[in-house]
């Protein structure tokens, strides 16, 4: 083997170490006698004379012989002991390489180890990986398990769950502590007493079973069953047990032989090359010994103490091979040069330790042993307790960065695939408080005690007493020294991150940046890919710390660029150009494009491509990729069967594809690896474009060239369209790295930063119920102590309950919350904003920006105003205004862009409109939009509902009317104020803030386009008809159910749609209101065409409301005083007064033509009663038994509003009159009665009014009119109507 930094080349195996008399002096080794005091040093055993100086291979051997391994009685099975994949388990699991780790696929699976024990005292150790179910412990051969049935569910099987904290054996009682991810659980038998114990990170939990079976045929295995997606990694004595319990001879022993001839060896290896360390050769002022601190060694290249390193290595290399020497020898050994605090940059010995290893071993021993050495402190690290001052995480985390800091293996530590090991960026959350430390830390204890009326924590309440205050401000400092504690951490986290950033160390092969960038492309492939496979996932808790300390090392390796490089874009205005969208120079795999399938998008904009970026796809490949996209489905079917799981397992217990072992690839994308792309270079502005062909290479197949570009290519950015500004970026890496970063927020740190607010949800509820509690004390009178000791003791669990939650709070708002967290998350959300901005520059070329990049801009924006308040509030943010506007100014354009095409971006797009516009800082910022797209925003808002998602748009109208309509200023409906909604931050619940300036726009827009607004209010009006007949055919069906005696419960997916229809119907109804009130012409100005009709079917559908919801003993109130659950929100009064609103417009408030046109159309629709009206107003009817049935609560809901309807907020179209009555007696006359002959005979209710050509049959104006909207046949003959005309009876003889 050779030196791979040059200078001397060694052959291990052939060599010796020579004396005077083997050699003259001539080479340069140092005199007999020196050479035989330096070998005494080294090997104080070798007894030698100075005759004898060659320390033979031999010799050294006889040295180092020890007692081979004994067999242990008490113990059948082979060795090393690993899980039974062949036989020993039921139902679905995935097995790990290494045959120790196992995650369940099934309802309840499980599965035993190859070795059991029949006597002495013998543990195991279990690394638990997720906190949920599982039972854990010793079975015999004879346990027959099944689905529902694992270990300690059989009479010779015992279990301890830390889970639901009990112990099995058939029968089951509390034992024990709850476990969390992270924690070690230590099982313990005693076959000589009969005893088995459970330990949890070392501390025993007492004897969990005494007089466990024993005898002749009677043996126990170690064994565990586990539910759906729980894992767990098994430790039989293959590493060294974590936590020992070895008393002398009476100790337990792990069910795996150590190895203890080469744990001796190897320990006496070390011990000699600590003396080589420790002492060198003075041969320049005069020849001896210098004992010296092994910490300031260097390797000079001293031939006497490389060759005698050398013969120590030729021992010691291949022992540095075995998982359990690496972890119990080197680990200590290292971790011992860092004890003494300091920098990592103050202990170089590590970093020469690492040169000796690549300059003395074998390239596969190397290899291995960094490997085995970084997987030791990945688990040792996962599995460290939490202690006040994170000192075990720190520790392994400074040996972590001091390896990574030497050149050639940090590469290959990326090459072995680091990013598996994204556990050396989480810092886990304890759920034992008292355990971690975190009372010492934080003595006192706070949580908010002052509440407003919607139930909301008041962030600075007025009225807290100075003890409040003073508890408040010591939580909070106790909160900042946790906090500083935790940065530490993340401050080393960073560090090895900024190491696998470093793209200067280019001395030994390609820079670490680049290496790392491609396995991070591999690393997010396999988590886009296997959504679907949770058990091939990174978990998300992992993936938020880890995105965090990237981007933090990003923004910093970008800064530091763009220093050295001036004019280039900052990392504070950094996005992700458009040209990675279509350039091929990266890969998004199989994720969704906003307009599309990429091979489509190929097809259809291939023109587009060539005018804008200079970029001509190849037919014959776009031929290729439409084929291939035809066996899309079949394929990826076969890739789900066919994808590798690492190692193979036999039966049900499949191999585990995980990201703590083999890493999983993903199926390749077919982009990727069949495109065949011609590029032109980058413009030049007098010359024509030179075409370039370039294929796209697989991830693995790119080089620094591709990605930062060389000699006139732009890399990364090749492809550049004219609308992008052409401004350098320093390092194009970066910019991958950053989309990458983007991808990973999408694919599921949004989704756990949403989790992790459960944990302040519950302080909340928890204090809530506190000082309910001590409000009753105050309350409970004195004669009754029964209760108030109920209460008391009620009190003190909600106290503890919170000091628990209060700490542990702390410590996920340091994590998780902290405004640094919040600033990160601000960062991306603007990048996110730039990146879409300049994408619809490119005009059709936005069509192949992945869709995720506007899902992270707006899951980015609604984790900053509800996860991360009220710890940190958005206000405070800087530029929060204008990100809010640029933000309203993609909604407003998105939502309804020709270019998109997906349904779900769509309704995501949407949905994130609807909920701005409920809050007013967000309405606001849609109003500071420019008024091109406010105007364009409201015309797609009134475009026809039909074959469109038209509730969301319906709710946004909404919204923007809601405090302008009639009895519409509520925030929860009146019948509701006395209960607590589920979750007052709901867009739903928050208070009315109109839009004036929208509404204005609207009525412009509903005035100027005649052919707009019919369109529009005629699919409004068919939604009303269809929801409103949907909810009475739902309450009939819930009715019948009710009364039947043999079911007395509804289903309640029935009840959500039935409530669901109800809301619809009033949303319609509000926005008819809101019609009518700004542009009130539409109906009543019979000038305009279907303006008659718009009327008339507006009255009938009023009318049907009216009769349904009015009627005497009608359906409506037998179903409302049900009062079923799910149904609280139907009720009389929300969709009355949208139906008063309406009335009032249009017979009170309009003109005198307007209002006479509008009685007429009311009172002639054959559906009209009046005791309906009479009914809305309160007031009483003459004929008996009119009103019986009806509750008094229901027939004056309009008539008096009472107290809760606030005064009316003045809408753009003026104020509208609430409070005053009205009558229709006056307009009776108005009605002319009308011969039956004469009436339409399609609905009888109007004269005949048109004659159709050219069949000459006749009808309403109303009924032809709307028929014609989707049908040009007759109603009677079918044949085509070509022309319609006014029809007047002749005057009678």
């Amino acid at each position: 083997m050779s030196s791979k930094g040059g200078g001397t080349a060694l052959t291990r195996r052939n060599y010796r170490l020579s004396s005077d008399m083997d050699k003259p002096r001539a080479t340069g080794i140092v005199n007999e006698k020196l050479l035989s005091d330096f070998l005494h040093h080294v090997f104080p055993s070798a007894n030698q004379g100075p005759a004898v100086a060659s320390l033979s291979r031999t010799n050294t051997g006889q040295c180092l012989n020890v007692c081979a391994d004994q067999p242990m009685e008490g113990r059948l099975g082979p060795q090393p002991v690993v899980l039974d994949h062949t036989s020993g388990f039921e139902g679905l699991l995935f097995v790990d390489d290494d045959l120790l780790g196992v995650i369940g696929h099934s309802n309840f699976s499980s599965i035993r180890a190859t070795t059991c024990v029949y006597k002495g005292k013998w543990a195991y150790e279990v690394l638990i990986s997720s906190q949920g179910l599982m039972q854990i412990g010793w079975c015999t051969l004879n346990c027959r398990f099944n689905q529902e049935e694992g270990v300690g569910d059989t009479p010779d099987s015992y279990a301890y769950d830390g889970n639901r904290v009990r112990k099995w054996n058939v029968t089951t009682t509390n034992y024990g502590k709850s476990w969390a991810a992270g924690d070690i659980v230590s099982c313990l038998i005693d076959l000589d007493e009969g005893t088995i114990t459970f330990c949890l990170n070392g501390q025993s939990l007492g004897t969990a079973f005494t007089n466990i079976k024993m005898g002749p045929g009677v043996a126990y295995f170690p064994a565990i069953s586990l539910s759906f997606k729980e894992s767990v990694a098994f430790n039989f004595g293959s590493r060294p047990l974590r936590y020992p319990f070895r008393t002398g001879r009476s100790g337990y022993l792990p069910l795996q032989n150590p190895p203890t001839a080469d744990l001796l060896k190897a320990h006496k290896l070390l011990g000699y090359i600590k003396n080589v360390l420790s002492i060198s050769i003075d041969i320049q002022v005069e020849e001896r010994l210098v004992e010296k601190d092994c910490a300031v060694w260097r390797l000079h290249g001293e031939p006497t103490v490389l060759i005698t390193l050398a013969h120590i290595f030729n021992h010691f290399a291949p022992l540095m091979c075995k998982v359990y020497l690496v972890e119990d020898v080197l680990m200590s050994f290292l971790l011992g040069i860092l004890e003494g605090g300091g920098s990592v940059d103050e202990h170089p010995l590590i970093q020469q330790l690492l040169d000796l290893f690549w300059l003395l071993m074998e390239d596969y021993e190397v290899n291995e042993c960094l490997k085995q050495l970084m997987m030791s402190l990945l688990r040792a690290y996962r599995f460290s307790p939490i202690i006040p001052d994170l000192g075990f995480q720190i520790h392994y985390l400074r040996l972590t960065t001091a390896i990574l800091r030497h050149e050639k293996s940090r590469k290959y530590l990326v090459t072995f695939d680091v990013l598996r090991s994204v556990v050396f960026f989480y810092i886990k959350t304890p759920l034992r408080v008292k355990e971690a430390g975190l009372e010492e830390l934080i003595p006192t204890t706070w949580w908010p005690t002052h509440f407003d009326k919607e139930g909301k924590d008041e962030r600075e309440p007025r009225d807290e007493s100075a003890d409040e205050r003073l508890r408040r401000r010591a939580y909070e400092r106790g909160c900042q020294r946790l906090k500083k504690r935790i940065e530490v951490v993340e401050e080393l986290q960073v560090q090895i991150l900024r190491l696998l950033l470093n793209n200067k160390d280019k001395t030994t092969g390609e820079a670490s940046r680049y290496i790392f960038l491609n396995k991070f492309r591999k690393f997010l492939q396999e988590n886009a890919s296997n959504r679907g496979h949770p058990t091939a996932l990174c978990p998300p808790e992992y993936m938020v710390c880890f995105l965090h300390r990237l981007l933090t090392a990003v923004r910093a390796c970008w800064d530091e660029s763009s220093r050295k490089c001036p004019g280039s874009i900052s990392s504070e205005d950094a996005y992700v150009p458009p040209q990675l969208f279509y350039n091929g120079k990266v890969d998004y795999f199989d994720l969704q494009r906003l307009g599309g399938l990429l091979s489509h998008l190929k097809k259809t904009l291939k023109d587009d491509l060539a005018s804008k970026a200079n970029i001509i796809i190849d037919p014959a490949e776009i031929q290729a990729a439409s084929m291939d996209d035809l066996d899309e489905d079949e394929e990826s079917g076969a890739a789900q069967v066919c994808r590798p799981f690492g190692a193979a397992a036999m039966g049900g217990a499949l191999a585990r594809p995980s990201w703590l072992s083999s890493p999983t690839l993903g199926r390749a994308n077919r982009f990727l690896s069949t495109a065949a792309v011609s590029l032109m270079t980058s413009r030049r502005p007098l010359t024509q474009p030179e075409k370039v062909k370039v294929r796209t290479l697989a991830v693995e197949q790119r080089t620094e060239d591709d990605i930062e570009g060389s000699h006139g290519s732009d890399g990364l950015l090749l492809g550049r369209p004219l609308e992008e500004p052409d401004q350098p970026v320093a390092d194009k890496s970066l910019l991958e790295i950053l989309d990458g970063i983007v991808m990973m927020y999408n694919l599921s740190v949004h989704q756990q930063l949403g989790k992790m607010v459960v944990v302040a949800d519950d302080v909340h509820e928890y204090a809530v119920a506190l000082k309910d509690t001590e409000e009753k004390i105050a309350r409970c009178p004195a004669r009754r102590p029964d209760i108030l000791e109920e209460l008391q003791k009620s009190q003190k669990v909600f106290a503890e309950k919170l000091n628990h939650l209060s700490r542990r709070l702390a410590w996920i708002n340091a994590t998780i919350y902290s405004k640094e967290k919040m600033l990160d998350v601000y960062w991306l959300l603007c990048v996110c904003i730039r990146t879409i901005e300049h994408a619809d520059n490119t005009g059709s070329l936005f069509a192949f920006a992945p869709e995720f990049y506007l899902n992270v801009a707006m899951n980015a924006y609604s984790a900053l105003k509800n996860y991360f308040s009220p710890v940190n509030s958005m206000e405070e943010l800087p530029g929060y205004e204008e990100t809010l506007t640029q933000l309203a100014a993609i909604l407003a354009k998105h939502f309804a862009d020709p270019r998109i095409v997906g349904t779900d971006i769509k309704d995501s797009l949407m949905q994130a409109l609807a909920s701005y516009v409920c809050y007013p800082q967000s309405l606001r910022a849609v109003e500071r939009i420019p008024e091109e797209q406010r105007v364009a925003m409201m015309r797609n808002l009134l475009a026809p509902y039909e074959q469109r998602p038209w509730a969301q748009t319906n709710w946004i109208l909404v919204r923007l009317w809601r405090g302008c309509g009639f009895g519409y200023r509520y925030t929860r409906l009146p019948h509701l104020l006395k209960t607590k909604p589920e979750d007052a931050n709901l867009p739903s619940l928050q208070k009315p803030c109109p839009s004036l300036l929208l509404q204005r726009h609207m009525a412009e827009l509903l005035s100027m386009d005649k052919d707009m607004a019919a369109s529009f209010l005629n699919s409004v009006l068919n939604q009303l008809n269809w929801a409103f007949s949907e909810f009475i055919g739902m309450i009939q069906e819930i009715q019948q159910a009710a009364e039947r005696p043999e079911r007395n419960f509804v289903d309640t997916r029935q009840l959500k749609v039935c409530a669901t229809c109800f809301d619809l119907s009033v949303s319609l109804l509000r926005v008819l209101e809101m019609t009518v009130t700004l542009v009130p012409e539409i109906f009543l100005d019979w000038s305009r065409p279907s303006a008659e009709l718009l009327l008339r079917r507006l009255a009938q559908l009023l009318n049907q409301v009216l009769n349904r919801v009015t009627a005497e003993k009608n359906l409506f109130d037998r179903v409302v005083n049900l009062r079923l659950p799910g149904l609280e929100s139907v009720d009389h009064y929300p969709i009355l007064v949208a139906v008063t609103g309406i009335l009032v417009r249009i017979l009170v408030d309009g003109d005198r033509q307007g209002v006479s046109r509008a009685a007429s159309v009311l009172l002639s629709d054959p559906c009209f009663q009046l005791h309906s009206i009479q009914h809305l107003l309160g007031e009483g009817v003459e004929s008996s038994g009119s009103s019986a049935g009806v509750s008094s609560t229901a027939r004056t809901v309009v008539g008096s509003l009472g107290s809760s309807v606030t005064p009316p907020i003045r809408s753009a179209a003026g104020n509208s009159s609430e409070r005053r009555h009205f009558s229709l007696t006056c307009f009776l006359s108005v009605v002319q009665p009308t011969s039956e002959e004469d009436l339409c005979p399609i609905c009888y209710a109007h004269s005949i009014s048109a004659i159709f050509r050219p069949c000459s049959h006749k009808s309403c104006k109303a009924c032809i009119n709307q028929h014609l909207m989707n049908n040009k046949d007759c109603f009677f003959c079918k044949a085509t109507i070509t022309g319609v005309e006014d029809y007047s009876k002749p005057a009678a003889s």
